[in-house]
């Protein structure tokens, strides 16, 4: 059986980019201020805004995912039940 490859809509996708772009300068931040000695206290609340963002963005794309991408003429309602699940619950463990 040959799989569909779907993409995150085009509508979608600047806003994506634009999360990710984010949270890399959060990433650099944190970076810096691992460089910069910054308090520990600090550093975790920055990462746990990290992880925030991040979470966010998940959802954000498993619901693409679920509107746009899931769903094939091919395919039982079971499988695309099936499918679905597998998908929230690896993002879920995220």
């Amino acid at each position: 059986m040959t799989r569909s490859v779907r993409t995150i809509a085009p509508e979608s996708r600047e806003d994506v980019l634009v999360r990710l772009r984010r949270i890399e300068g959060q990433v650099r931040g944190v970076q810096r201020m691992v460089e910069d000695e910054r308090s520990c206290r600090e550093i975790v609340n920055q990462l746990a805004a990290v992880k925030a963002a991040i979470a966010s963005l998940n959802g954000m794309v498993v619901e693409c995912y679920a509107r746009d991408c899931l769903g094939d003429a091919g395919k039982s309602r079971d499988e695309t039940v099936a499918e679905l699940l597998d998908v929230v619950l690896k993002a879920a463990r995220s």
